[in-house]
């Protein structure tokens, strides 16, 4: 919340993709002495540097990222298939350099975020939505006409080729209209660059005068007829289901489930060495001069004992360790496309009896449960490895592998299994994939199981964490310099892509075979990198074992109650609809809820609410805090659209999105787990993301309503009771907390007898929820500012609170200036269980940016070590019911959470033997002397 006086936090968003064609054609031909064009990633790395350089001196740069395109179809398609049909592919010249502004994003140490099934416009809206919402200063970085719309709040626009802001006042310039009816003109107006169709004969400026005439697009259309104009008037009857389709498509969506986290976007300084290697790789020597002749330093300071929450040994300041060696690539390179079973019979038995076969899957969707097979590729040896097709068709065929495949020259799928069956089973070959768990749940549905299995994401992932993404093509070129065959590259994009099964079998073969040759040759990289790295105890024993775990979780899915849904959202409608009408009462007159703009004009202007404060775009505030302050004031309009928005949000995200996403095959929701994602070690999912439900609200828990038990079956909720906690008293080594654990003693009442000298028996509600939020904001690093904030109190209380409570546990001010000692030096801190969680910013020059890593490395150990002691409990949870004969399953995995489901006649027994289980998860590594306690909960609903 911000206070009068306080800096809000700035955010900026750049529009990468856009920014990559506008250098292009604004800048001459550059090339790099090898031939490679650098013009487009000359003119995106200078105005980079440029920015972050000015945003620096007006000390107004806290948070920063660079969206790109994800250049692949996008919901617009399904929405309307001609969208961008008639735009050009980018010129030859422009095509390698889309690699190289990724490669100069993450040299400049910023985050580069794309998304499938989305335009980067739509990130950034969504991005500065939440942003705004949280009291952020939003800049947008682009030349892009269309994210005019966007503007409005506390977000404004900045083109940097231009110099110039854009606010309100050149958006009316440039529509004719306030930003928050753009959307609304461009609808009427189309694009001809997008194959946005529009009106015809309708431009921007009578779209304008439209728009400002009668309201709306909606009421525009409800009274074309009255139009005096006739080929006007007819333009818009004829037309306008195009005009709502355009609309559809102008629209930014700005509800995505952010991908990376907003926290995670703390502006950062760039690594100057790996900086200066890139720039002079490019031969930017303007640019190299500039950064000048220092380097980062190295913390200093004796090493002190290590505490139970490290056990592995200190490596070389982060900054110093250079690149690994990269591997020496094959002296040459033999793919070979297996298409009759002799050729697959020659091919196999030139494959050693023991040794190393990577295994990768093609296959007709990105949804595991979902999709077919495609084909398989294998390799055995570096630059050896093959394509075996079985499911390819051609264009409008049905797939009968008696026809189509004897056309296309396919080995029958039924022949390719018997034949890989033996080999995918045999122990004595070690398969390795990337993502394999991908891998395992189609080969599953067709009769073969893999084993044994090691994963080249997961070891890159132990050895590395959050250092970098781990995607196959980010780290071929990390790790062996080769740049890959991209997906796009043979399945084509925009209009023109196709599903895998319909790529010719000669392309496949070549994009396919590269795939398992990569994916052997990473894992012969990682693999002897683990024991010298300490990463070979966290790999073997929680992160490969979790594979087959969670694979057998996604395929199985949560039932989901469609009608339960569709009730919750229409019970969310009607009261978004009632909310909407009263506050239309309070503010004596109709607005568009959704306009923070007219939100604002009605609030501090006609209703002269007080506190108000203008962004520097010149429009009120109506972010969250705004309205929150207003509503504790006790004025209820700000009370009503607090609600409105929480139902609207949960409405279009959760009841509405959750009923689209069941399979109608098996009426359940298959979410997708992210295996390595986090710093910490937590999962994530996506599609739909189930770890973001709300649940503090009574609206948010109605949700979890719709989560069900199949008939004569009950769900069963396993929840680690306070475990970063517990965790805190554990690895703090404090004995007051550890004993009140022992004896099970209110751990926030023992808090707040202890920092406020009242006897236990004498704690009010009040003063517990204090010491509660003190409790839980340590485990964080709350600082008094925050603390205040939260509980109601000044900044000096604040600070005595926090005092008081480290004076009575001393050992945790200890214990958190030792985790940012040991993290300065080492750059990471490690859990129990030896996951060390990288935190490279800690030695940051950067105030902000250093704070913030010193409160990831006092989290960092507690909530690593609370993902891996729930890591554990799920690697033991599957033979743990099956030694005890129970069919019971676990499904979902939410943060300290596991959701089971359980025949009625066994649900006794599966709970006893659930919570038997998570209680002893970190056995026989480590003993802990506070007890892990188990809540657990039994219903038909997860609610």
């Amino acid at each position: 919340m911000n206070v009068a006086g306080s800096k809000p936090k700035h955010l900026y968003l750049i529009d990468g993709s856009g920014f990559i064609f506008r250098a292009f054609h604004a800048l001459p031909p550059l090339t790099r002495p090898d031939g490679t064009p650098i013009g487009a990633v000359y003119g995106f790395t200078n105005m980079m540097m440029k920015l972050i350089e000015s945003a620096k001196a007006d000390n107004d740069l806290d948070y920063i990222a660079v969206i790109f395109d994800a250049a692949r179809k996008t919901f617009r398609q399904d929405i309307y298939p001609e969208y961008k049909a008639h735009r050009p592919p980018p010129p030859e010249e422009l095509v390698p350099q889309f690699a190289l502004v990724r490669e100069a994003t993450k040299a400049l140490n910023i985050p580069a975020i794309e998304m499938q099934n989305y335009e980067a416009d739509d990130l950034i809206a969504s991005y500065a939505r939440v942003a705004d919402a949280q009291g952020f200063e939003v800049t947008i970085v682009t030349g892009d006409k269309d994210m005019m719309q966007l503007i409005g709040g506390n977000v404004g626009i900045y083109d940097p080729i231009k110099s110039k802001e854009i606010g309100a006042p050149e958006v009316l310039e440039k529509f004719g209209v306030p930003p928050e009816k753009v959307i609304d003109v461009q609808a009427l107006a189309g694009d001809s660059t997008d194959n946005v169709p529009g009106v015809p004969g309708i431009g921007v400026k009578t779209a304008a005068e439209l728009i400002n005439t009668y309201g709306s697009l909606d009421q525009l259309l409800a009274r074309a007829t009255e139009i005096k104009q006739p080929k006007r008037r007819e333009a818009l009857v004829n037309h306008a289901e195009d005009a709502r389709i355009s609309r559809q498509l102008v629209t930014l969506k700005n509800d995505i489930d952010l991908p990376v986290p907003l926290d995670d976007l703390i502006a950062k300084p760039a690594n100057e060495n790996i900086l200066r290697e890139f720039l002079s790789v490019q031969g930017f020597k303007t640019m190299v001069a500039k950064l000048g002749a220092g380097g980062q330093g190295t913390g200093n300071g004796e090493q002190k004992k290590i505490p139970p929450s490290s056990s592995s040994a200190p490596i070389a300041n982060p900054n110093d360790i250079k690149s690994p060696t990269a591997q020496r690539p094959p002296s040459t390179v033999t793919y070979s496309i297996l298409q009759t079973e002799a050729e697959l019979d020659a091919w196999l038995s030139k494959m050693p009896k023991f040794g190393v076969l990577a295994v990768d899957t093609e296959t007709d969707s990105l949804s595991a449960v979902s999709a077919n097979l495609v084909g398989i590729s294998l390799s055995y040896a570096p630059g050896i490895a093959c394509y075996i097709p079985v499911g390819h068709r051609v264009a409008d065929g049905g797939l009968d592998f008696t026809g189509e495949a004897a056309k296309l020259k396919q080995i029958l799928l039924d022949k390719v299994v018997a034949k890989l069956k033996p080999i995918l089973a045999d122990p004595a070959i070690m398969k390795i994939g990337h993502n394999i768990k991908y891998d395992l749940q189609i080969l599953w549905r067709y009769g073969l199981d893999v084993t044994p299995y090691d994963d080249s994401m997961l070891m890159s992932y132990v050895l590395e964490g959050g250092a970098h993404g781990h995607g196959m093509d980010e780290l071929a070129q990390l790790y062996l310099q080769h740049n890959t065959i991209k997906y796009e590259d043979v399945a084509g994009k925009g209009k023109n892509k196709v599903t895998f099964d319909l790529v010719p079998i000669d392309k496949a073969g070549q994009y396919a075979a590269e795939d398992a040759d990569i994916t052997l040759r990473l894992g012969e990289y990682l693999k002897p990198r683990l024991l010298p790295e300490s990463g070979i105890v966290m790999y073997d024993a929680i992160e490969k074992p979790l594979i087959r775990v969670v694979a057998r979780m996604e395929s199985d899915g949560v039932l989901l109650d469609r009608k339960k849904l569709q009730d919750l959202s229409a019970d969310f409608a009607a009261r978004i609809a009632e909310h909407e009408k009263e506050i239309f009462v309070l503010a004596g007159c109709e607005l568009n809820l959704g306009s923070p703009k007219q939100l604002g004009e009605v609030l501090f202007e006609k209703l002269k609410l007080p506190g108000g404060n203008k962004t520097k775009t010149g429009a009120w505030s109506t972010d969250a805090s705004t309205l929150e302050d207003l509503s504790a004031q006790g004025h209820v309009i700000a009370e009503k659209i607090i609600a409105w928005r929480q139902l609207s949000k949960l409405k279009s995200t959760y009841t509405d999105a959750l009923a689209e996403q069941i399979n109608p095959k098996t009426g359940r929701v298959h979410t997708s787990f992210h295996l390595a994602l986090t710093n910490t070690g937590r999962l994530s999912s996506s599609d739909p993301n189930l770890q973001n439900i709300p649940i503090r609200t009574a609206e948010g828990k109605k949700i979890r309503t719709a989560f069900i038990a199949p008939p004569n079956h009950k769900l069963i909720s396993a929840d680690y009771s306070q475990i970063e906690l517990r965790l805190l008293a554990e690895m703090a080594d404090i004995p007051a907390l550890k004993q009140a654990f022992v004896d099970n003693v209110d751990i926030h009442a023992l808090t707040a007898s202890e920092v406020f000298h009242i006897p236990l028996d004498q704690i009010d509600s009040d003063t517990r929820r204090k010491a509660k939020a003190i409790n839980f904001g340590i485990v964080y690093g709350i600082s008094a500012f925050g603390l205040a904030a939260q509980i109601g109190v000044s900044n000096t209380e604040a600070r005595q609170f926090i005092d008081h409570y480290f004076s009575r546990f001393p050992q945790i001010r200890d214990f958190m200036e030792y985790n940012k000692d040991y993290c300065r030096k080492h750059g990471y801190v490690t859990t129990l269980f030896g996951r060390r969680c990288f935190i490279p910013d800690i030695n940051s020059k950067n105030g902000a940016s250093r704070a913030f890593s010193e409160r990831q490395a006092i989290n960092a150990p507690l909530q690593g070590t609370a993902a891996d002691i729930i890591k554990r409990a799920m690697n033991k949870m599957p033979a743990a019911l099956a030694a005890a004969n129970l069919t019971a399953k676990m499904i979902l995995q939410v943060h300290d959470e596991l959701l089971f489901e359980s025949a009625d006649a066994e649900c006794d027994a599966a709970t006893k033997l659930v919570q038997d289980t998570m209680r002893n998860a970190c056995e026989p590594v480590v003993k802990l002397t506070v007890p892990l306690v188990v809540d657990v909960a039994v219903s038909e609903r997860w609610s």
